[in-house]
């Protein structure tokens, strides 16, 4: 009967360790996904800038000099932030750089509600819950921060 007992608690103890595993394993992939969707949102994102530069170029802030050129660049930013989060070696570098970019091109958001009648194909409701929406992503890469080796991201 000891035996049984042994036997049993053995088998449980197998199969909960080896559900946990599981589970850990399915939260790691699942994280990883996120991460490669985060990654391919940004490089699409910054793609789009050279395929609508007409809409970008609209958001620019008057303030700022040559928005031609900071769309473009912006565009190379937000590709290559998220081309360096597809890599486990650089997810830490793209994801704090997703941070910076993300911060760098709010006040183009901010210049979409300020000023709607820029932006007729958007309600004018819609333009001022972008602003809080932007912290989206920012929150999403600050998972990514901590780097593979901490089981924070991977």
């Amino acid at each position: 009967m000891a035996f049984s007992h042994a036997g049993h608690t053995l088998t449980a103890t197998f199969f909960i360790a080896f559900s946990i595993r599981r589970i850990m394993s399915r939260m790691k992939s699942l994280k990883t996904l996120s991460r490669y969707l985060l990654g391919a949102l940004f490089i699409g994102a910054g793609l789009n800038h050279f395929w609508h530069t007409d809409f970008y170029v609209a958001m620019m802030p008057p303030y700022l000099p040559w928005p031609l050129a900071l769309v473009y660049a912006s565009g190379i930013a937000e590709a290559g932030v998220g081309a360096l989060l597809l890599r486990r070696r650089w997810q830490v570098v793209g994801a704090w750089g997703i941070v910076v970019v993300s911060v760098a091109v709010f006040p183009a958001n901010v210049q979409m509600a300020l000023h709607p009648e820029l932006f007729p194909q958007f309600s004018v409701p819609g333009l001022w819950l972008r602003l809080p929406m932007q912290l989206v992503p920012v929150v999403w890469a600050w998972c990514y921060t901590r780097g593979a080796n901490r089981n924070h991201a991977t």
